[in-house]
């Protein structure tokens, strides 16, 4: 059942927008690890994405965390093709 809940946010989540993420760190540490990632056959863009999934859950309060994936999953398209956003209304 767990497995099931994981793979729905996945979905979820390639719907959202995303954007790059740069950081400095020691060269022949990332060149380190990405030689035992690849024995291991994953990948350093992995294995942080899945930390930062870990930070998300651990300092995002839930409720908020329910609205984004909301959010993310009631944008329509409209009639001429563009993006409906429901947090975007103004009344």
């Amino acid at each position: 059942m767990r497995e099931r809940k994981q793979v729905k946010g996945r979905r979820k989540e390639k719907r959202m927008k995303k954007i790059n993420l740069s950081i400095t760190y020691n060269e022949e540490k990332l060149a380190a690890l990405r030689v035992f990632l690849e024995q291991k056959d994953s990948t350093l863009e992995g294995e942080l994405a899945a930390v930062l999934n870990i930070l998300f859950k651990k300092h995002v309060p839930n409720s908020v965390r329910e609205f984004i994936e909301l959010k993310g999953t009631n944008k329509t398209k409209g009639k001429k093709g563009e993006s409906h956003d429901p947090s975007e209304i103004r009344g």
